[in-house]
């Protein structure tokens, strides 16, 4: 999760001081350089952070997405086994029954960075065919704001494919899908879809190197709709997949985590901190899960 400001990769340049007689010129080339710096970036963040829209083109390659199923919540049933070419299928859950499947753990506690906050196991439900992660005021926990929030400890991985078909029910608490250290010694930690409390837009950021530099993304989208949010991780580059389609990537290799991580679901309500605070009940459901390591890249 993104708790910190964002941190530079690069000091500013250095300001050159000019005799007076030239400062008219100067100022003049400062002027029209900052004009063309300002379009520049109001250009690239346009672009990064433009609403969403599927390809129109049908020739991209398309990631692993659900089977039209009208007997699933969402209308579609996990992808094949092969439903990625050069991967394998190691781990598909549909969520059926009533309880979690083995290897998941359930949180409880404060979680960390969160003052205030509060995990509750009561809050992970599996039931209709769901995953529930619930957010409600609980009388158990002085009526706070108490979250739900679970990991797949018991899987921990270097590099791979995940794929959560979710949405969520309304704004107010940070709803997050990412990958953990399995050591807990952080950073690393890929965030593939966070939505910030938000309902209509999402992110992604890879935190890494020890002092906590971060590259995040940003992507407009309606989080109440049901969407498939991927990420494949290789040892060169991590891309953002929702609904089938790269939305953004990560492709400088000193930026991807090299080190065994595990999938993580959660929701926090930090209102301790006057941010991300629900005005009223919110769930993550999650109808299934889906995971794939590359044939090329040794399982760990």
């Amino acid at each position: 999760m993104n708790d910190l400001p964002q941190s530079s990769y690069a000091n500013p340049p250095f300001e050159h001081k000019s005799p007076w007689n030239t400062r008219v010129t100067i100022v003049t080339l400062l002027a029209s350089g900052l004009a063309l710096g300002v379009s520049l970036w109001f250009a690239f963040h346009n672009s990064a952070n433009a609403p969403y829209a599927p390809p129109k083109s049908t020739s991209h390659f398309v990631y692993p997405q659900g089977i039209p199923d009208s007997s699933e919540p969402s209308g579609e049933s996990p992808p094949g086994a092969n439903a990625f070419a050069g991967y394998t299928q190691t781990y598909v859950n549909d969520f059926l029954g009533t309880s979690l499947p083995p290897g998941w753990l359930v949180f409880t506690g404060e979680p960390g960075g969160d003052p205030g906050g509060q995990f509750g196991a009561s809050h992970v439900v599996v039931s209709g065919g769901l995953l529930q992660l619930n957010t409600w005021k609980d009388s158990h926990y002085q009526n706070k704001w108490v979250t739900g929030g679970l990991c797949q400890c018991k899987l921990a991985k270097t590099y791979g494919a995940y794929f959560v078909h979710s949405r969520v029910t309304g704004s107010g608490p940070n709803e997050v899908e990412l990958l953990w250290p399995a050591s807990n010694v952080w950073p690393p930690e890929i965030d593939f879809n966070e939505s910030g409390g938000s309902l209509s837009s999402t992110s992604s950021t890879v935190h890494f190197s020890t002092i906590n530099l971060f590259d995040q993304r940003n992507i407009f989208i309606d989080m109440s709709q049901w969407h498939t949010w991927g990420v494949v991780w290789t040892p060169a580059k991590i891309l953002y997949i929702v609904d089938g389609q790269v939305w953004s990537s990560i492709k400088s290799a000193y930026e991807v985590p090299s080190v065994p991580m595990t999938l993580d679901l959660e929701q926090r309500a930090m209102c301790q901190l006057g941010r991300q605070c629900p005005t009223s009940p919110v769930s993550m459901l999650v109808d299934w899960i889906a995971e794939y390591s590359s044939k090329a890249i040794p399982k760990s």
